[in-house]
């Protein structure tokens, strides 16, 4: 039947020999070239498609420049384009057949890459592609999403970098969420997961076109969690949008859409019966939430998102699922992880998971409803190790939450009547189970962490071993077991606990002399290390081996000498005589060479493929890298060394306390030159106001003279008519002369004024003299304050200087006065006419009261220049 339509469509005869499958594509690649009607073309692209998945090879390598010419050419027609954009997608795709064999999966992989590499030869296809997709008819824009995703898939980088560079490209692209037809939507939603895909670009542009709001709605309206695959597609993608993109990340929280993932996570009484796509869901709602708050982000972002998060209620709402009944085991293990990371180093939040308690009777806190999971072996190993991780997130950075755990172990807070977590943690530190014993060695070193006041108190833990016998102190009980261990290891005594011990006790002691002095006062503990250090032993006992000899190392740095048989110079020659400093940093060597330090060093969260590769601990590993090096030189260095760089250790303090006391000096002054200052600034106003009153004054001075000469020139004509009228002049006479009299006084006062002022000139150069004194010595002190106070010394000499130059102006117009007054006696005998005499005398009294206004200016201005100067 095929055949017969390959014969319609064809115009062959039913008889004589059938056409291949090359030869028929070939025929219909010409008519598809050659047809002048639009009909003859629809049917030749038809007939190609219904052959392209058969004849996959053949199509492609002979249909498909055809096939893109169709789409340049034929835009008016949506079913020929369809047919087109179908075809190119059967021939580009690659399918997931279940049943096929790797070989040919193989195969078919290699022809899609073959086919979307020529596709994308010419980089104007895709961008015909995304103007193809504007198109509104279903039969269009349907394939033509599917071709594109399908071309993502096989040439992901290139296929972005086209799109990345077109005009709107990705805008065209972000409205197929809003497509009301919902294949096309989420098919939308599969594409844009393969062009989010590593490319922080593209990822911010589709984030600015409102992809968060959209995907939420989409959530919403699909049911959140309950909802089915198309929820997941969209969690899919906000993962891509927000995975290590900062940018992206703080959109997210600025546009508020934290508060709305709360919703998600509400769960009810019964939650059994859960199905596995809504397992899947709430795995990547956490997985959503874990990648805004992740240890990788900058510190500032996820802080400020841990924060957003109890604000909203969404750790509130976490807590509740941790302490549900009923949850499926993953999504417990998941949603542990995921509180893990939002308590992470942010105090409120590690706060109020403290806070938490279990739903059961009598309430117990969450924390320890926790540790008992993880000191259970029967629990599952990653519901283990989430547990642990929680622990460790709830202690970082936490030094209050460190000092209430340890008080769980102290004699006098320990409650018989319930279980603590230092309880839980002893317990499991000395079970049987050697991952329990490896768990809780790790979670109390965290409780040390960078904490020396919990390091101290912890040597207080006193720990009953059997009745009859003295308790022994929790240190002492940790090298005990690390010694019994060590006998019984010819008999399989598990690496895991004594690997997980000795973490302990280098967190422990490290940075901590008193520890060390309590770890170096047993006998016992410094022969045990030596002998592991220095014997030959097997590569599983390599990693102890080196973990001892970084012990031992840590009991020589930071050893006070407190111990005289253990100094930190008969340790080192103990080193020396029975190991050899060589091989004991060879020894050391071992830890950081060993293949799961690395991968335990890559992430805070413990994660292992199985309990056995169980053994270093994220934390620890930096401990080791910061010891390592200091430790191999404290062995090498000799005891004269050790003098010498004790010597410079003293000189250093020395110099900083000299260099203390030289701020302190420095700070004393800058005080000093900051009232000198103020003073200087206080100074300088009055002098300014002083300044403008003495150039009002200078002005008025002036005015005075220039009317006392007028007055001068007045009088000696006056003088020369006197002559005329003796008669009236001896009336005139008695008066004038009583007048001369008086003038004559206040000439005498006038004298006695001088004197005074010459008086308190003096003052004012010795009072100068001083301030200069003071000036050099404060130049000397406070150098800026210095000079401005030479500046206004010089200012307040100018000053002095013109009220002397005043001086020598009223002692010249007193002398004036008195030459006028000597020669109105010379003309006193001679006769004066009665109106002359008058207008004399009113002259002279003028002259009188304005000399006297100058005197009195005079006097004030001295008296506001003594009062300035003794501000000085």
């Amino acid at each position: 039947m095929t055949m017969n339509f390959f014969r319609g469509v064809m115009g062959g005869q039913p008889a004589g020999p059938q056409p291949t499958g090359a030869e028929t594509i070939h025929k219909l690649c010409d008519r598809v070239a050659s047809s002048t009607l639009l009909e003859d073309r629809r049917d030749a692209v038809r007939a190609l498609k219904s052959l392209s998945k058969k004849y996959r090879f053949e199509v492609g390598t002979q249909a498909m420049d055809h096939l893109v010419h169709i789409l340049q050419t034929d835009r008016s027609d949506s079913e020929i384009l369809g047919y087109a954009l179908d075809t190119l997608y059967n021939i580009i795709c690659n399918d997931e057949e279940e049943e096929q064999d790797e070989n040919a999966q193989k195969q078919e992989e290699d022809l899609g890459v073959l086919f979307t590499d020529k596709f994308l030869g010419d980089s104007e296809n895709v961008t015909l592609l995304l103007t193809l997709l504007e198109e509104f008819d279903f039969h269009v824009r349907w394939p033509g999403v599917k071709l594109l995703t399908a071309l993502l898939k096989n040439q992901c980088n290139q296929v972005q970098g086209v799109i990345l560079v077109s005009p709107m490209g990705v805008s065209r692209l972000m409205d197929l969420l809003a497509d009301s037809r919902e294949v096309i939507r989420n098919d939308g939603l599969l594409l844009l997961q393969q062009l989010t895909k590593g490319n922080a670009a593209i990822q911010k542009i589709v984030a600015f076109e409102n992809a968060f709001e959209r995907l939420l709605d989409i959530i919403t309206e699909e049911g959140s969690s309950d909802g089915g695959i198309v929820v997941e597609d969209c969690l899919l993608l906000l993962v891509n949008l927000l995975k290590n993109n900062s940018s992206n990340q703080n959109f997210f929280k600025e546009g508020s859409y934290i508060q709305r993932m709360k919703p998600w996570f509400e769960v009810g009484d019964d939650n059994s019966g859960w199905s596995a796509q809504k397992v899947t869901n709430l795995h990547l709602m956490l997985q959503l939430v874990r990648v805004m708050v992740s240890p990788v982000n900058s510190p500032g972002a996820t802080s400020s998102c841990q924060k957003s998060m109890y604000q909203c209620g969404l750790l509130q709402q976490l807590c509740t699922i941790l302490m549900a009944t009923g949850v499926p085991a993953d999504i417990l293990t998941e949603t542990i992880n995921t509180v893990s990371e939002v308590i992470r180093g942010s105090q409120i939040n590690q706060d109020y998971f403290a806070s938490v308690n279990a739903p059961s009777n009598p309430p117990r806190p969450a924390i320890v409803v926790l540790l008992m999971s993880m000191v259970n072996e029967r629990q599952p190993f990653v519901l283990r190790c989430a547990v642990l991780y929680c622990f460790q997130c709830f202690l970082y950075k936490n030094q209050k939450g460190q000092g209430e755990i340890v008080a769980t172990l102290l004699p006098s807070t320990i409650d018989a009547n319930s279980i603590s977590a230092g309880q839980l943690l002893c317990g499991g530190l000395f079970s049987a189970d050697s991952l329990s014993n490896w768990c809780a060695a790790v979670a109390l070193a965290h409780a040390l962490q960078d904490n020396l006041t919990q390091k101290e108190q912890l040597l207080r833990v006193q720990l009953a071993t059997s009745m009859g016998k003295p308790p022994v102190s929790l240190l002492q009980q940790c090298t005990n077991i690390l010694s019994q261990g060590d006998k019984i290891n010819r008999r399989g005594s598990k690496v895991q606990t004594r690997v997980g011990l000795l973490m302990l006790l280098c967190t422990w002691i490290s940075n901590c002399p008193i520890a060390v002095t309590h770890f170096l006062h047993n006998q016992e503990n410094v022969p045990f290390l030596t002998g592991q250090i220095s014997e030959n032993l097997g590569e599983d006992e390599r990693l102890v081996q080196g973990l001892c000899a970084l012990l031992l190392g840590i009991c020589i740095y930071y050893n006070d000498n407190s111990l005289e048989n253990y100094t930190k110079e008969k340790l080192k020659q103990l080193i020396e005589k029975r190991i050899g400093k060589e091989n004991f940093v060879e020894k050391l060597g071992f830890v950081t060479k060993h293949e799961l330090y690395s991968r335990a060093a890559q992430k805070p969260q413990p994660v292992f493929p199985s309990p056995e590769q169980m053994l270093f601990d994220h934390e620890f590993t930096k401990l080791v890298k910061e010891l390592e090096g200091v430790i191999t030189k404290a062995v090498h260095k000799t005891s004269e060394e050790e003098k010498k760089e004790e010597e410079v250790k003293k000189t250093l303090e020395q110099h900083d306390s000299i260099v203390i006391q030289y701020k302190d000096l420095i700070r004393d002054q800058d005080t000093q030159i900051q009232e000198l200052r103020e003073q200087v600034s206080t100074l300088s106003l009055n002098s300014e106001q002083m300044q403008n009153q003495i150039t009002q004054q200078q002005s008025q001075i002036q005015q005075h003279k220039d009317q006392y000469n007028i007055l001068k020139l007045k009088l000696a004509k006056d003088s020369q008519g006197l002559s005329s009228s003796q008669g009236e002049g001896a009336q005139v006479n008695g008066l004038h002369s009583e007048e001369l009299s008086q003038l004559r006084e206040q000439v005498e006062e006038l004298r006695r004024q001088h004197t005074l002022q010459h008086t308190q000139l003096r003052d004012k150069d010795s009072l100068i003299n001083t301030l200069r004194c003071e000036a050099a010595a404060a130049q000397t002190e406070g150098g800026a304050g210095g000079s401005d106070n030479t500046e206004l010394l010089r200012e307040v000499e100018s000053l002095r200087s013109r009220v002397q130059a005043q001086c020598a102006e009223i002692s010249q117009l007193q002398t004036e006065r008195q030459e006028l007054i000597r020669r109105g006696e010379a003309v006193s005998s001679a006769p004066a006419s009665s109106g002359e005499s008058s207008a004399d005398t009113a002259k002279v009294s003028e002259l009188e009261s304005r000399l006297a206004a100058q005197i009195t200016e005079t006097e004030r201005l001295k008296v506001l220049d003594y009062h300035h100067l003794t501000s000085l």
